[in-house]
């Protein structure tokens, strides 16, 4: 199962939406869709849902592709996957700033998350027959200066 999560901002984030129901075309998919109002794909979709469920369907996940909010990479990891990280961009409305762009690409070259900028890079990164990083990487902890 593919798991995608927007987080709880109150902002749309209907690219990573749109990415998701064409990503649910061929896998089991469970999408947290938040503010955005795109047209929902296959797999279950849900606007909100409380920390407990969102981290019991993270375990359970193949694949989690998230926003770049820290609150969503950290549960992400905690629950064993090195998340997909899609960063809500400024320039498309989509964040009052690139603070998760930044952010995204930091860890993305400290190896604790695999970046994505485009529907392309999401679904060559989602594909495959396992997880992007064993367990173990998943639980590398962040360290100052990288």
């Amino acid at each position: 199962m593919i798991l995608v999560t927007t987080g709880t901002n109150e902002q749309p984030f209907d690219r990573l939406v749109r990415a998701a129901a064409q990503l649910a075309e061929g896998e089991d998919a469970f999408v947290q869709y938040g503010a955005s109002s795109e047209p929902h794909g296959p797999g279950e979709w849900v606007d909100f849902l409380d920390f407990d469920a969102l981290a019991e369907r993270m375990r359970a996940a193949r694949v989690v592709v998230c926003h770049a909010g820290v609150g969503s990479i950290m549960l992400a990891r905690r629950c064993g996957h090195r998340p997909v990280v899609m960063p809500r961009r400024f320039e498309l409305g989509e964040a009052v700033d690139d603070h998760q762009l930044h952010l995204a690409r930091r860890l993305h070259k400290a190896g604790l998350v695999t970046l994505v900028e485009s529907d392309h890079e999401l679904a060559v990164a989602t594909a495959g027959p396992g997880d992007v990083a064993s367990a173990a990487l998943a639980n590398r902890p962040i360290t100052r200066g990288r």
